[in-house]
Formats: C-alpha cells, sequence, structure tokens
C-alpha cells in the first residue's frame, strides 16, 4: 500500500525511466524531415556514415538518434510502416539492455529493428530469440527486408538446418532463431573436433521476444544433449502393470505430527505435484516385484515405481501430452503447443509409454547440457520484450539482472474487463460460457475463448457443436493452422476456442486480416505467390481491404473482440496473455474469466469450503457468482504457485550454477585446442602436475622420507609414462629434487617423440586425442552429477544443507575427473607409437581409445526436466559410432 502511494506520488520506476527518453525522442523526431528528404541511396549510405563513426571512437549511444531516425524513415519505405514515438521508447529501451513491457499490438516486431540494427553495426552479430520456428522464419524474412535495404544481412536458424547454413547464418549481421536452436548450436559448437567446423560466432546482442516465456516458464527446461543408453526397458511395462492395483489414500491431520497418520497405498501433493508411497504400500510394492532392502537395484526399482505413479496420477493425456503415431508428444503447459521430439527425462518419459501402451524408447545419457539462464547470461548485453512482464519483474532483476520499462500504449486501453463469474461446478461453468458464447455470436461480435488443456478446448467444442455454433479449435492437435485461425479470429461472428496458445506472434485485428485474406484469394485463383509482384499484390488487396474494413467498423459497434477465460492459469502471466489479445491499438474490447470451485487452483487451494457454503446457500450449478473473496482467493494461489516456481527455477540455477564453472573451464580447454594455442605447453604442465602428484602419493611433499615407497612410484612412472627411472640414485635425494630429475627425463622423452615425428603431426594428435578423451570423461562426470543430484536432497535428513553438500561433491569429482583425464592423456601420449596428423577420432579410437562423442550426438532437452531426441535423425548429424573397447592399462573414471 505505501509503494502504491509513493507511486502515485512521484511515479513509479518505468514512468521515470519513460520521462528521460523524451529528449532522446525529441532528437529523434527533429530529425525526421532531413532524413525523408534522403534519396534510398542516401538514407542506405547512413550505415556505412555510422560504421566509419563507431571506428573513428563513436559509441552506439552517440549513434542512437540518427539510426533511430534513419531506420524509421526505411521502415515506412520499406514496409510501409512508421515508429510510433512509444516504439522508439521500446527500441530506445531494448538497447539499454533492459525489458521493454509492451502490450499486444503494439508492434514489438517494428520495435525490435531499432535496437538489433543499431548493435549490429559493431559487426559481432545481433541475435532475435522467438519461440518457434515459424517466428523465426517469418521475421526474418519479413524485416530482412528493411535490414536488406539497410545493407546488412539476414539470417534464421530452423530446426533441420545443417552445419553449413547454420555457420552462414550466424555469419551474418543479424541472425533470428529459436532459444533452443542458439543453445543446442552452443552445446554442439563445444563438441566439435575442427574450430571451422563451430557455427557461432560469439554472443554480442540480444533481443528475446517473449521474453517472460523464455527466461521464465522455460527457465526450468535445461537443454540437454544425449546419446542412448544401454537401460533396459523391459522393467517399465511390468511396473506399470501393478499401478492399477495401488489404492489411493489420503494424509489425515497432516498439521499435527503427533496426529498424522495416512491411508491407502500412496497419498498424493498437488500443490507441489508429488507422489508418495505410504508404508502399506511400499510393503504391497516390495510383495508384488518380489522385492525387500536388500535386492541389488532396489532404489532404482523404487524410484521407477514412484515416476510410474506420477505418470498415471499426476499426467493426464490431452492436457499434459497427447498420443500420436504411436508417440507421446509432450503439450507446453504455458503455450500449448506440442513439442515434437521432447522427452521428460529420469525415466519420466519411459513411464508415460509403459501407460500409453505404445513402444518404450531407452532413456538416453547426458553428453553436455546447460540451462536458459546461464546460456543467456553470456550474452555481453541482453535485452527483451513482452506483453507480461512486471509480475516477474524481481526475478528479472535477481537472475538477470534486466529492470523492466513499462512503455505506454500509442492508444488509450479501453477494453472492459468483467468481474469473474464463479460456479459451483466444472459442468455448469462450461454450459454457461457456451449460452454466452451462442449469444454473442448471434449478435455478432467476435470471440476468443481460452482453455487449459486440450481435452477442454474439445469438451467445449463438442458443447458448441450441439448448440449450432460454428466455431474454430485451435488447440496442440491443430497447431500447423495456428497463424491461418488466429489472423481471422477477429471477423464479426468469430468464435475462436483455444488452448493457452492463442495469438502468440500473430495480432487478432478486427475484421480479418486484409495481406492474409489476399493472398488466400490469390492462392484460391491458382497464384504462386513467390511470383506475385508487389504491384499485382496490391491490386488484388484493394477490395479486401475495404470490405475488412467496413467489417472492421462493424466489429468496433458492437464491442470489439470478447474474451472469454474458462479457467484460471496456474500463472497470472498466462491470463494477461489472454485478455492481452483484445483491445490493441485503442480497439473496444472486453473479457471475462469463467471459474467453477472444481477447478484445478481452486480446489488445490481451498475451493471445497466454498462449494459447502454455496450448498447451504441452496445455490445451484447454472447460478454464478462474482465474488472478491472467490477472486482474491485465486489470486493469492496464482502468487503461491508463482513463489513456488520461482523457487524452483532459482534452485536449478544454484546446482547448475556449480556446473556452470565446470562447464566453462571443459569448453575454455576444448576452445584453446580448437584455436591451436598452448598444446605442447599444456602437456608440460600435464607432465609436471602428474610427476608432483605421484611423488606426493609415493614418497612425500619434501625432505627425505624413510618411508618412500620407491618401488610404487617406479611401477607407476612405468604404467603412465611408459619410462623408466633409476630409484637407487633417487632413494637419497630430496623430494623436490628428485621430482625435478624424474620431469626433466620425461620432457627429454616427450622432445624425441616429437623429433620423430614432427612438431605438426604431434600437435594435431595432441589436439584430437585430448578433445576426445576430455569429452569422455566430462560425459561421465555429467552422469555422476545426474545421479548426485537425484539423491542429494536426502542429506537434509541428516541436518546437512543439500546445496553445500553438492557444491563439495561436485568440485571433488570434477578435480578426479581432471585428474584422471591427465593421467589417460599422458598415458595413451608417451605409449602410442603412431602420431599421424589430423586422426580423426573414430581412428583413435581403433587405437584402443574409447572416444563417445566422435561424432555429433542426436541432439535433446529436457522440460522440467524433460529430454528432446528427434526422430528420425535429420540427415545433417551422425550418430556416435559404437565405443571402443578401453585399453588395459586405461586409468579408472572417477
Amino acid at each position: 500500500m505505501v509503494g502504491n502511494i509513493f507511486a502515485k506520488i512521484f511515479g513509479t520506476a518505468s514512468d521515470r525511466e519513460i520521462k528521460r527518453m523524451q529528449p532522446l525522442i525529441k532528437e529523434i523526431n527533429a530529425l525526421e524531415p532531413q532524413m525523408k528528404a534522403m534519396t534510398d541511396e542516401q538514407l542506405a549510405a547512413q550505415t556505412d556514415v555510422f560504421r566509419k563513426q563507431l571506428a573513428g571512437g563513436a559509441k552506439l549511444e552517440d549513434l542512437m538518434a540518427p539510426a533511430y531516425a534513419t531506420l524509421r524513415e526505411a521502415s515506412f519505405r520499406v514496409l510501409n510502416m512508421r515508429d510510433f514515438d512509444v516504439q522508439l521508447m521500446g527500441g530506445i529501451a531494448l538497447h539499454q539492455g533492459k525489458i521493454a513491457e509492451m502490450k499486444t499490438g503494439e508492434g514489438k516486431t517494428l520495435v525490435a529493428t531499432l535496437a538489433v540494427y543499431l548493435n549490429a553495426l559493431e559487426g559481432k552479430g545481433a541475435h532475435v530469440v522467438t519461440v518457434n520456428d515459424y517466428l523465426a522464419k517469418r521475421d526474418a524474412e519479413q524485416m530482412g527486408k528493411l535490414y536488406g535495404f539497410m545493407g546488412l544481412t539476414t539470417g534464421a536458424i530452423v530446426h533441420g538446418l545443417d552445419d553449413t547454413e547454420r555457420r552462414a547464418a550466424y555469419a551474418c549481421d543479424i541472425t533470428y532463431g529459436t532459444n533452443n536452436e542458439f543453445g543446442f548450436d552452443y552445446l554442439r559448437d563445444n563438441m566439435k573436433f575442427a574450430a571451422a567446423d563451430r557455427v557461432q560466432r560469439g554472443h554480442n546482442f540480444a533481443v528475446i521476444d517473449e521474453v517472460d516465456s523464455i527466461l521464465i516458464d522455460e527457465a526450468r527446461t535445461p537443454l540437454i544433449i544425449s546419446g542412448p543408453s544401454d537401460e533396459p526397458t523391459e522393467a517399465y511395462r511390468k511396473i506399470d502393470s501393478i499401478i492399477p492395483l495401488l489404492e489411493r489414500g489420503e494424509e489425515l491431520n497432516a498439521d499435527d505430527p503427533d496426529l498424522k497418520t495416512t491411508t491407502g497405498d500412496f497419498t498424493v501433493d498437488e500443490k507441489q505435484k508429488t507422489v508418495t508411497l505410504t508404508e502399506q504400500g511400499t510393503a504391497k510394492v516390495e510383495h508384488l516385484l518380489g522385492l525387500n532392502a536388500s535386492t541389488a537395484n532396489y532404489i532404482d526399482v523404487s524410484n521407477q515405481v514412484n515416476r510410474a505413479l506420477k505418470a498415471h496420477v499426476l499426467f493426464q493425456k490431452d492436457k499434459d501430452y497427447i498420443v500420436k503415431d504411436g508417440e507421446i508428444i509432450i503439450v507446453d503447459e504455458f503455450t500449448g503447443r506440442l513439442m515434437p521430439g521432447r522427452r521428460w527425462s529420469d525415466g519420466l518419459h519411459q513411464a508415460v509409454e509403459a501407460k500409453e501402451n505404445v513402444k518404450i524408447n531407452p532413456e538416453n545419457q547426458t553428453l553436455a547440457t546447460v540451462t536458459f539462464q546461464n546460456y543467456f547470461r553470456m550474452y555481453k548485453k541482453l535485452a527483451g520484450m513482452t506483453g507480461t512482464a512486471m509480475t516477474e519483474a524481481a526475478e528479472f532483476g535477481s537472475i538477470y539482472k534486466l529492470d523492466v520499462v513499462q512503455v505506454p500504449t500509442n492508444a488509450p486501453m479501453i477494453r472492459e474487463d468483467f468481474n469473474d463469474a464463479v460456479y459451483r461446478s466444472e459442468q455448469g461453468k462450461f454450459h454457461a460460457a457456451a449460452r454466452d458464447i451462442k449469444a454473442l455470436q448471434e449478435k455478432g461480435q467476435p470471440v476468443l475463448v481460452g482453455t487449459v488443456s486440450v481435452e477442454k478446448s474439445e469438451y467445449l467444442s463438442a458443447l458448441l457443436t450441439q448448440m449450432g455454433v460454428k466455431h474454430e479449435v485451435l488447440n496442440a492437435k491443430q497447431n500447423d493452422r495456428e497463424a491461418a485461425i488466429v489472423a481471422q479470429a477477429g471477423r464479426k461472428g468469430a468464435v475462436t476456442v483455444s488452448t493457452n496458445m492463442a495469438g502468440r506472434g500473430t495480432d487478432i485485428k478486427l475484421g480479418g486480416d486484409a495481406d492474409f485474406l489476399t493472398r488466400e484469394a490469390l492462392k484460391a485463383e491458382g497464384w504462386d505467390l513467390d511470383e506475385v509482384s508487389k504491384e499485382d499484390f496490391e491490386l488484388a488487396k484493394a477490395p479486401i481491404k475495404a470490405q475488412v474494413k467496413a467489417e472492421s467498423a462493424e466489429v468496433k459497434a458492437l464491442g470489439g473482440l470478447h474474451i472469454i477465460g474458462t479457467e484460471r492459469h496456474e500463472s497470472r502471466r498466462i491470463d494477461n496473455q489472454l485478455r492481452g489479445r483484445s483491445g490493441r491499438q485503442g480497439d473496444p474490447g472486453s473479457s471475462r474469466f469463467y471459474i467453477s470451485l472444481q477447478d484445478h487452483l481452486s480446489r488445490v487451494f481451498g475451493g471445497e469450503k466454498l462449494r459447502n457454503f454455496m450448498t447451504m446457500l441452496g445455490m445451484d450449478d447454472e447460478t454464478p457468482i462474482e465474488s472478491k473473496m472467490v477472486s482474491n482467493g485465486i489470486a493469492k494461489a496464482q502468487k503461491g504457485v508463482e513463489n513456488q516456481n520461482f523457487m524452483t527455477r532459482e534452485n536449478l540455477l544454484k546446482y547448475d550454477d556449480v556446473m556452470n564453472k565446470q562447464r566453462e573451464v571443459i569448453y575454455g580447454i576444448r576452445n584453446s585446442l580448437l584455436d591451436g594455442t598452448g598444446e605442447k605447453e599444456r602437456m608440460e604442465d600435464m607432465v609436471d602436475s602428474v610427476v608432483t602428484d605421484l611423488f606426493e602419493k609415493y614418497v612425500g611433499k619434501d625432505g627425505v622420507n624413510p618411508f618412500a615407497n620407491w618401488e610404487g612410484l617406479e611401477t607407476e612412472i612405468i604404467q603412465v609414462f611408459d619410462q623408466r627411472i633409476d630409484i637407487e640414485k633417487l632413494r637419497e635425494m630430496e623430494v623436490m629434487d628428485a621430482a625435478k630429475i624424474v620431469y626433466g627425463q620425461l620432457l627429454k622423452a616427450y622432445d624425441e617423440k616429437e623429433k620423430t615425428y614432427g612438431a605438426d603431426s604431434m600437435r594435431g594428435f595432441e589436439q584430437t586425442m585430448m578433445l576426445s578423451i576430455i569429452d569422455n570423461h566430462w560425459k561421465d562426470h555429467l552422469y555422476n552429477m545426474d545421479g548426485l543430484k537425484r539423491g542429494i536432497g536426502w542429506r537434509s535428513y541428516a541436518q546437512l544443507d543439500p546445496l553445500l553438500e553438492y557444491k563439495k561433491e561436485a568440485f571433488n569429482s570434477f578435480q578426479a575427473m581432471m585428474d584422471h583425464a591427465n593421467v589417460e592423456t599422458l598415458r595413451f601420449l608417451f605409449s602410442t607409437t603412431s602420431c599421424k596428423q589430423e586422426m580423426t577420432p573414430q581412428q583413435m579410437a581403433n587405437l584402443g581409445v574409447e572416444f563417445s562423442s566422435a561424432a555429433t550426438p542426436v541432439p535433446g532437452i529436457t522440460a522440467g526436466p524433460a529430454v528432446e531426441e528427434p526422430k528420425p535423425v535429420p540427415a545433417a548429424v551422425t550418430p556416435p559410432p559404437p565405443p571402443a573397447p578401453k585399453p588395459p592399462s586405461a586409468a579408472p573414471g572417477p
């Protein structure tokens, strides 16, 4: 309350930021006559002028006003779109490395071009990150015309491109792509065996579209490149067969530890989304599966049972996933879009496959991974834009150091948001919504209906069909028609039933989209759109444009687009995104949410008490109430879930920060090897490190040690370096002096090998060998860390901090991994009798070393957690060769 009072008196932080932008806005506007007076050639030549100024020492901030004025004029000439002042504000915020919150329909796609053009002038690359391939390709093509006019190149990174195409796209001044593609390319680049094979060229500047979706919703989604493991899949079916035999129970007297008891075989906590076996359930599972605590894989089987329970109880068909062509396809919980190729990890996906009785694919082993938080924090400057960011401003600030600026709308927002209508039952809610939709359609007012799942959208669709309401359904099963359906959702009498994907990336224009209708009309007449000239297109568009204008006026008179939400989402932002589809650019509109006390949020967060109260008052299923108490309860529940999700993301980041430091070390070593810097010096340092460790292990640190194990030292020197040492001569020496003699002897042997094979061949051999051994050990380390992370939480029962314990274990494991990698590298280098220049990983494998990542593996992504594994394997991706057996002398893994 105090904050609200101060905001009214002094203005919000965004208000103050907008005020500070005004002088720059005036400067840009003052340059407009000068830009309009230029010819096309003169306007395009400004790019070279700006680049010369940068080369002469000018800063980007010095060029902002003339660059923005130039690009605004170019936008008008090329795209027939002129940036409003509020769009200039958004562009300024983006260049300053902030998030611009701009309402739907305010032209964020055009806003991004301002900051992207300015930052691309440096020649270091500017990335625009979108939520799907369609938008990346569409925006690259549309805005690429503008950039091309100004002499800049534009590329797009979409699924299915080979490395050559990706490299060309990243080499462009401006590159559009999805967050997944950018992240996977980063991981794949750090698995390459030649510098020329890398596709990215650094992380300078990025603008993230729908920044809340990518940096918040998908932040629980680590990117994972994975390879197949040899885990058997038969156990999943056996475990799945016993799940129907388990009885769901409940926890009684949960608030009193002394009286707390449980019933049934398992309990479900829907708030935390967990399933827990009771003592009775544990005993039943052990009986059904023939287990006991001494069984070798008891813990693994217990974990599989828990995942199978989750698959049956918490994961619903047509809400969390659909079954298509014999495969489980995940549905994005925030957008409702299908995510083909993604797979839940830790055996959860296999449990769902067993539940639905489809083919069970084996689990995968992690080869490389990074979270979106740590990937995007690599950029020198990061910015974003969305219609809904303020609810997560604290998280943007704490994790990404990004401030949120609320940019005012170009025209006043006049949409009317009605109070929620609350019904006792879900059935009553949907019937009431269907009746209102029918009435609105008969009136002619377009309606966009948001549902939370495929199942709910199809249920409502069936009701509307029964009532004779013509409508379109847009859900995960029809997502390929998204743009076509949403583009016409604002036409007179249109009814569109959608999951939460509604309209993302496509404006809903009242009366319809003239460009889209024109393209459809030309296609219907048999035209090839690629061959239609701009003049012919505008000629065909003229009558359609007039028709759309007339229909738009009719729809506005009827009240504009009406939004109906059939359930509150766990995140307020998703509700706001749905509402935001109406009222664009000052258009009239309205919205209302229909809630039942059987909805997930209502039920989990206290809806039972209110339902009993409504029953006591004699209220039936068809009678709604507009209750502030219910609305406030829902809002409180949403905030609670948002806080819980924030803690989940924050916890994920804390653990990944540990791995991120190790990842930076490994990738730093790889990149220096690929760039051909310091292989010989690294080998010499490695010899020094291993010799020092061996002396400390067998002889001691200093002085003459009468209890030294010289024979053990001699044996290990032979095993690692294939060299004999004169231990009798070393026995009476100081430890440090003896170590120096051994070190000198080993370096002499190393130099002799280099003379034998030649320095170039030796360097090429060392590079490939070290890359392969590092990758192999890093893969094993990631596997160990996955296992550690899964079980580290149990240490809290011993009054230990799981995160602190994880840091300790991770450090020790990483140190051991590096030590083992060093020993294995030196053992192979000193014992090999062939140092062919530029040997391939496969050739080295034939010499007796296992390299699991010799070729680019099938990419993967995890989502809460999940793993993506496209099928079939793209032509540009080669599966890794079968692992060769390790040599008998190979050092054991950590």
